[in-house]
């Protein structure tokens, strides 16, 4: 008998459907051969601290660091939990051999070892490798099964990171919640990636705190409707603005220059997780739970692929099968009909097996959503996935640029003005932008594109100067949106989306993890949303301000490990090598904080 595990109940049911296993049994199907079962995500977890030792049992500084000899697991303590092992217990003992059926990525292979490891399962295994749950994907994932090996560097990845967030969490939690904590029962709540995170609210928090606005004056002016700029820009004293505005005053506005240049704009990209993330975000308010959580049940619904990706390509297999899917969308019909009949567009912005590693960006599968039952938001994220999908097929939008510059006594000025002459992939959203990241710079220009009038060189007539005062602005609060871009990046905000892509290797925690991270810090009470910005809360500023270990907070130190991670996932790193850092670096920092006796925790 072949034991097949999922890591859900509703999975188990669609590989089971597939494999003929209808027999229904207590924790499991069965038939054809095959025993499918499940758990519910996580069942076993590292042991803690008083698994090891009575020593560590009770919170004592003297008991610091805690660096087990050789890491446990152990279930968790939940009675459906241990019913369900139990389950799993016995199949897999009396087994021929098992399938790893667990989420394709880093922590489903984690889950599955762990319970098979404690289940003493010593038959043959083998892995499920599947990004969508359609009929079509499951039956070609059966047939292209892989040696459980193969994925050891995939394990021994999750297992260091459990390591380290079980090394770092554990002991500079009671490490700062004994040396700083001000109430009784306060527990001082440290994270491997939490921790950074929060570190960059609270230094956000403080720009915006300290910004001292600067004054500036813009000199503008009208000529037929057009609004032109002076091109020395920003001028920091009024009396230069005075002056200009004096020389330029009934004086004549001569046209100089006329320039137009054609340029064409691609397709938005394709949704990884964190992107998608983002988007629901401006556009929603959804938090990044939220998404997460719509996104996944439209994969458990095979509406979608597999959701917790960190690439925005597709590789170069899934062309051959893209209009099968588009054919099969339904409900988008008047949108991919003008695809039909021709040869689909093949971008290396979107087709590029290089640039793919376990998982694709997140496309739809091509079952039909008026199939299956959707909530209101799961029909809004699947819309966002499929207009993504349809619109790189489609062809860049062609504008024409007009550059108009103009001179009043000596003062030259500008205007800009953009005009779409092909929408091209913007149909597909209705003409809107949906650009990404648009909303997100910090900076606006002065200058404002503007519909212009037909000028001609050499022209001249009067127009309306203006002089007008403004002042800098502070930078703007963290939303969910910007937060996740900057833990995929290591804090540093970039609107260019290959440098982002460059940058992504050393991002913060994992595109599955970082909503978890986020909630984290909202149920610990350290930070706060007010309307979409998220504030840190006094006890948050107070915990970084007594956190000196930059190792502890430095979003970018905490990508370097990241590095190492995905790189012990690439066979590029050892994985004893990172465990042993974190090690020393635990008992570093345990040492550093005992030895410094002038810290205290202000609100």
């Amino acid at each position: 008998m072949i034991v097949c595990i999922a890591e859900k109940p509703s999975v188990a049911r669609e590989i089971a459907k597939v494999l003929g296993a209808n027999g229904q049994h207590d924790g499991y199907l069965e038939g054809n051969g095959y025993q499918v079962t499940w758990t519910y995500g996580h069942l076993c977890t590292l042991k803690e601290p008083q698994d090891y030792t009575d020593y560590w049992k009770k919170w004592s500084l003297s008991a610091l660091p805690m660096i087990p000899p050789r890491f446990g697991i152990k279930l968790i303590d939940n009675d459906t939990y241990k019913k369900q092992f139990a389950v799993i217990e016995r199949l897999m003992q009396a087994a021929d051999g098992i399938v790893n059926c667990g989420d394709a990525g880093q922590e489903g292979e984690l889950i599955q070892r762990w319970v098979m490891q404690k289940a003493k399962a010593h038959c043959p295994v083998q892995r499920l490798w599947v990004s969508s749950l359609t009929e079509e994907a499951i039956r070609e994932a059966f047939a292209a099964l892989k040696p459980q090996d193969d994925y050891q560097s995939l394990y021994e990845a999750g297992l260091c990171r459990a390591i380290g967030d079980w090394l770092l969490g554990m002991n500079a939690t009671r490490l700062y919640t004994l040396r700083f904590a001000q109430a009784k029962g306060q527990v001082l709540s440290i994270g491997r990636v939490q921790t950074p995170t929060l570190a960059m609210i609270v230094k956000r928090h403080f720009e915006i705190k300290n910004f001292r606005p600067e004054k500036y004056w813009v000199l503008t002016t009208v000529y037929r409707n057009a609004t032109f700029s002076s091109t020395k820009g920003r001028i920091k004293k009024p009396e230069e603005g005075e002056a200009a505005m004096a020389a330029i005053r009934g004086k004549d506005f001569t046209v100089t220059d006329i320039q137009q240049k054609a340029g064409t704009e691609a397709p938005p990209r394709l949704f990884d997780l964190t992107s998608l993330q983002v988007e629901c975000n401006k556009k929603y308010s959804f938090s990044a739970d939220d998404t997460l959580k719509h996104i996944q049940s439209l994969y458990e619904k095979k509406l979608t692929t597999y959701p917790r990706v960190d690439t925005t390509y597709l590789s170069d297999d899934v062309y051959a099968k893209c209009p099968q899917i588009l054919q099969g969308i339904v409900p988008y019909a008047p949108l991919v009909q003008p695809l039909m009949g021709k040869k689909l567009k093949k971008s290396k912005k979107v087709f590029d097996s290089s640039k793919v590693t376990d998982h694709h960006a997140i496309i739809p599968t091509g079952q039909n959503p008026q199939n299956v039952s959707l909530t209101l938001d799961e029909k809004r994220v699947y819309d966002m996935v499929t207009r993504r999908f349809i619109a790189v097929f489609y062809p860049d939008c062609k504008f024409s640029t007009t550059t108009v510059m103009g001179e009043v006594e000596e003062v030259e000025f500008k205007a800009t003005g953009k005009q779409i002459l092909e929408e091209g992939w913007r149909v597909v959203f209705g003409g809107r932008p949906d650009k990404p990241d648009e909303a997100d710079r910090q900076d606006a220009s002065d200058e404002k594109e503007q519909t212009l009038p037909q000028f001609e060189k050499g022209e001249h007539g009067p127009h309306e100067p203006s002089l007008t005062e403004k002042q800098t602005s502070p930078p703007k609060p963290y939303t969910e949106a910007t937060l996740l871009r900057a833990m995929e990046t290591a804090g540093k905000m970039v609107d260019n989306e290959e440098l982002r892509d460059a940058l992504k290797a050393n991002g913060i925690g994992r595109p599955s993890t970082r909503a978890a991270i986020i909630e984290t810090l909202y149920k610990r009470q350290y930070i706060s949303k007010v309307r979409k910005s998220l504030e840190p809360t006094p006890t948050g500023i107070a915990l970084i301000g007594v956190i000196q270990e930059e190792l502890l907070k430095s979003a970018e130190l905490t990508g370097q490990w990241e590095k190492k991670l995905r790189d012990i996932e690439a066979h590029k790193y050892d994985s004893r090598q990172f465990i042993d850092e974190l090690k020393q670096m635990t008992a570093r920092i345990v040492q550093d904080v005992l030895a410094d006796g002038t810290r205290r925790m202000t609100y």
